[in-house]
C-alpha cells in the first residue's frame, strides 16, 4: 500500500559505491568492518499508529499482543474482499487493517493511520525515531536482502525524490540529500550535510512498547468531567485524562496486586469518559452564537476562556441549560454502558461513577434522584389510598364560587394536583385576578398536597416530593433532620428543586427538572476536586442527615488536594459537633512524602521541648516526696517530662483510634468520606502558586487512582500488596 512520501517512480539499487562525499561515510571506516557475512533474517515488523497534535505527528506502537494481532490479521486480509477489523488497545479502538485506519469505538475522535512499520529514520535534532512509508519499507528491505546476501556493502538506494540510502555496513546505515536539495531538507545550513540515521527493525530502536492489557475487566468506571473542555494546564481533553488516569491504574495494579495478577485472580479496571461539554457549546443549543454576540471585544482571549468554561457553572443553574447537561450525562452514561456490554457480553463486574468538580455535583443531583428497583417508573394511578385524592376542578370551584373561569383552566390542562404545583404568577399570567387566584391556590394546596408538602415540601417535576423537617437551634439556625423513614426524601432537598416560598423559607434551591433513570446501580461514587458542600450550602442545607444516602448506590468518597480551591468537604455537614480531620491518602509508594514525615518530626520535637520546659520551670510545691537516695532532682524532672510525653503521645494514639472509629453517617456505609492527597514538596512552598494545578491534579494522581483501586477490589476480597522499596 502506498501511503507514504514518494509517490510514483521505482526506486533503483546502484551497485557498490567507492567514494561517498560526505563526513559520516569516512566514519563508517572507523566502525568494525571485520563483521563475518550473516545468513539474511526477515525483519519482523511492529504496528504503529498515528497521533497528531498542533500540527505535529507522532507515531506510537502498540502493545505487542495488539501488533501481533494486526499482523495475523493482515496476512490473512488479502483472501478476504470484505474489510478486517481488529480490536485493539483494550477493546476502546478498532482498527481496519486494509484500510489502515483506527477508529474511538466509545467516543468521537478522528480516524488516525495505522502502518505496518519494519524501517525507521532519525535526524540529529528529532526526539525519536520515525516510521518510513511501507512502500519505502519495502524497498529497503529487498536492497538490503540483496546487500546482505551478496556481501556487498555501501550499496546506494536512490529513490525518486532525489533521496539516497546507502548501505556502509550492517551497523551503518544512512539517508541523504541530494546536493541540490540539501536547502530545503534542512532547517539551517549547519544541517544541510547531516544525514539521517536509518535503523532496521523495531529491536534496534529506543521506543518504549507499552505492555498488553489483560483481556478480563474486573471492574467499569464512567469519569465525568467539570466546567470547560479541557482537563489540564495542558488544555488536553477529557479522553487524554482519563487515559492517564487509566495508565497509572493499570501500573500500579502491575505492582500493588502482583500475586493476584499472576494468580489470574484479576484483570483490569476500564475507565471511560463521559463528555457533556461538547453538547451544550455545539450547534445543537446555540448557545455560543448567542453569548458572543453579547460579549464585549476586549481581552479577547480571557472573555473566550470565561465563555466557554466559568458559564458552566451558570448555565448548570439554569432551568434549560440544566436539563440539557442532566440528560447528556444520563444518556452519555447509559449509551457507554450499553455499548460497553455489547463488546464485552461476559462481563459480569459492578459499575462505579467518577465527578470531577461541576461533573461530581451532575452526579450528586443525578444519584440523589434516581429511583430503587421497588419505586415505580412512572407516576401513576396507585390502589392505595393517596394524599392527592379531593374533588374534581369543577366541583371545587363550583364551592368556591369561582365557576366562571372552569373554561380557562381546562384550557391549559390544569387540573387541582398541577394547580397546587402553581404559582401566583401563573394564574396572575392566565389573567384570573388576585382574589380568586388566592382562593384556588389556597384551597388547592391545602387539600390536594400530600400532608408533608403541607410543612414545607420542594416539589421535583418528576413527581417525588421532599418533605423537610426543619429544625431551629437557640440561635434560630435551620437544619434538615429526617426520620428513618423520610430518608428517601431528603436527597432532593439537599440537591436540586424549586422551592415553594409560601411554605418553605430554607435556602434559594435548585431549578426544577425531570432526572433520567440510569440504567444500573452504582456501586461507588467518587467525586474529585468537588464543590458539592458549598453548592449544598448555598442552596440553603445546614446539614445532611446520618440517615441518609443515595437510593441506588451505597458508597460516596469525597477526594480532594490540600490546596484545590474548588474543593470543599462533606464530613462537617454530617458530623458538626465533632472536629474531625480528613482521611490522608497514603502515598503509593507507602508511608508520608518526606516532607510531611519532618514537618510532623519537627512538630513533635518542639512539642517536646516546649513539654520539658514546662516540667523544668514549673514552681516547686510546698511538699515534695522524699527523693530517694542516689536519685537527682534533674533526674525526677526528667522521669516527669517523659512520663507526660508517654500521656501525651498515648491521648494522641487514642484520639487518632476514636476519630477511625467515629460513623459519619451511612452516605458512605458508616466509613469516612473526605479523604486529602499529601501535596509534593515543590507545591508546599507556595499553596497559592500551585492552586489551579492542585484542582487538575487528579487525572494523572497515581495516589488517587490507588485508592480507587483499593476500593474496587476490597470488595471484591482481593489482597493488597504494598511493594517493597
Amino acid at each position: 500500500m502506498n501511503s507514504g512520501h514518494v509517490q510514483g517512480g521505482k526506486t533503483q539499487v546502484s551497485p557498490v559505491v567507492d567514494e561517498v562525499s560526505n563526513s559520516s561515510a569516512s566514519s563508517s571506516e572507523m566502525l568494525d568492518m571485520d563483521l563475518g557475512p550473516a545468513p539474511y533474517q526477515e525483519v519482523q515488523p511492529h504496528w504503529f499508529f498515528c497521533r497528531r497534535a498542533d500540527d505535529n505527528a507522532s507515531w506510537l506502537p502498540f502493545s505487542r499482543e495488539d501488533s501481533d494481532k494486526l499482523q495475523n490479521a493482515c496476512d490473512t486480509a488479502g483472501e478476504k474482499k470484505e474489510e478486517v477489523v481488529v480490536a485493539v488497545d483494550g477493546e476502546r479502538y478498532d482498527v481496519h487493517v486494509k484500510e489502515r485506519r483506527r477508529y474511538a469505538v466509545y467516543w468521537e475522535q478522528a480516524p488516525t493511520e495505522v502502518r505496518r512499520c519494519t524501517w525507521f529514520y532519525k535526524g540529529n535534532k528529532d526526539a525519536r525515531f520515525m516510521p518510513y512509508p511501507e512502500d519505502i519499507s519495502q524497498s529497503l528491505e529487498e536492497a538490503y536482502m540483496i546487500t546482505v546476501t551478496l556481501d556487498e556493502w555501501k550499496r546506494k538506494l536512490e529513490f525518486p525524490t532525489g533521496e539516497t540510502v546507502i548501505f556502509h555496513n550492517p551497523k551503518l546505515i544512512m539517508q541523504y540529500k541530494r546536493i541540490g536539495l540539501q536547502d530545503e531538507w534542512a532547517s539551517s545550513p549547519s544541517e544541510q550535510t547531516r544525514p539521517r540515521t536509518v535503523k532496521r527493525g523495531v529491536d534496534n530502536i529506543s521506543v518504549e512498547i507499552p505492555d498488553g492489557e489483560p483481556e478480563k475487566v474486573d471492574h467499569l468506571v464512567f469519569m465525568v468531567h467539570g466546567i470547560g473542555p479541557a482537563c489540564d494546564l495542558r488544555l488536553r481533553s477529557i479522553i487524554q485524562g482519563v487515559n492517564d488516569f487509566r495508565s497509572a491504574s493499570l501500573s500500579l495494579l502491575a505492582s500493588h496486586y502482583k500475586q493476584a495478577q499472576q494468580d489470574g485472580q484479576i484483570g483490569r479496571v476500564e475507565f471511560l469518559p463521559v463528555n457533556w461539554h461538547s453538547s451544550l457549546h455545539g450547534d445543537a443549543t446555540g448557545v455560543d452564537e448567542d453569548i458572543q454576540r453579547i460579549t464585549l471585544p476586549s481581552i479577547s482571549k480571557l472573555r473566550h476562556f470565561t465563555n466557554d468554561t466559568l458559564l458552566d457553572l451558570f448555565f448548570y443553574n439554569s432551568p434549560t441549560y440544566c436539563q440539557t447537561i442532566v440528560d447528556t450525562v444520563a444518556s452519555e452514561i447509559n449509551r457507554l454502558h450499553a455499548l460497553f456490554h455489547q463488546r464485552h457480553p461476559e462481563f459480569k463486574g459492578a459499575v462505579s461513577v467518577v465527578g470531577h468538580s461541576l461533573g461530581s455535583l451532575i452526579l450528586f443531583d443525578l444519584l440523589t434522584n434516581q429511583r430503587t428497583d421497588s419505586e415505580p417508573r412512572e407516576e401513576g394511578p396507585s390502589d392505595e389510598p393517596s394524599h392527592l385524592s379531593c374533588d374534581t376542578l369543577e366541583q371545587t370551584l363550583s364551592s368556591l364560587g369561582l365557576q366562571q373561569y372552569l373554561d380557562t383552566l381546562q384550557a391549559e390542562n390544569l387540573d387541582l394536583e398541577s394547580l397546587a404545583l402553581c404559582q401566583d404568577s401563573d394564574l396572575k399570567d392566565l389573567g384570573i385576578p388576585l382574589g380568586p387566584r388566592k382562593k384556588i391556590l389556597n384551597y388547592a394546596k391545602r387539600n390536594c398536597l400530600p400532608e408533608d408538602c403541607k410543612t414545607g415540601a420542594v416539589h421535583l417535576a418528576a413527581g417525588r416530593q421532599v418533605p423537610p423537617q426543619v429544625n431551629s437551634d437557640l440561635h434560630g439556625n435551620r437544619s434538615l433532620g429526617l426520620t428513618v423513614q423520610q430518608t428517601q426524601f431528603h436527597s432532593a432537598q439537599s440537591i436540586t428543586s424549586a422551592v415553594d416560598y409560601e411554605y418553605f423559607d430554607v435556602g434559594i434551591g435548585q431549578v426544577s427538572i425531570e432526572y433520567p433513570q440510569l440504567a444500573f446501580h452504582p456501586q461507588t461514587f467518587f467525586a474529585f476536586g468537588s464543590p458539592i458542600g458549598m453548592f449544598l450550602t448555598v442552596r440553603g442545607l445546614k446539614r445532611v442527615d446520618p440517615n441518609y444516602t443515595f437510593p441506588t448506590c451505597k458508597s460516596f468518597y469525597n477526594i480532594y488536594h490540600p490546596f484545590d480551591p474548588v474543593a470543599y468537604r462533606i464530613e462537617p455537614m454530617i458530623v458538626s459537633d465533632v472536629d474531625l480531620e480528613p482521611m490522608l491518602i497514603p502515598h503509593h509508594k507507602g508511608r508520608k512524602r518526606m516532607h510531611l514525615e519532618l514537618k510532623d518530626l519537627k512538630n513533635n520535637v518542639w512539642g517536646s521541648l516546649r513539654t520539658a520546659w514546662q516540667a523544668f520551670s514549673k514552681p516547686q510545691v510546698a511538699a515534695l516526696p522524699p527523693v530517694e537516695e542516689g536519685e537527682t532532682t534533674v533526674e525526677r524532672n526528667l522521669q516527669e517530662t517523659q512520663a507526660v510525653c508517654d500521656e501525651a503521645e498515648s491521648s494522641g494514639s487514642a484520639e487518632e483510634t476514636q476519630q477511625t472509629e467515629i460513623k459519619v453517617g451511612m452516605l458512605n456505609g458508616g466509613r469516612r468520606i473526605d479523604y486529602v492527597l499529601q501535596e509534593k514538596p515543590i507545591e508546599s512552598f507556595n499553596e497559592y502558586l500551585f492552586a489551579i494545578q492542585s484542582h487538575l491534579c487528579y487525572w494523572g494522581s497515581e495516589d488517587t487512582a490507588l485508592l480507587l483501586l483499593k476500593e474496587i477490589y476490597d470488595k471484591l476480597g482481593v489482597a493488597f500488596e504494598q511493594p517493597q522499596q
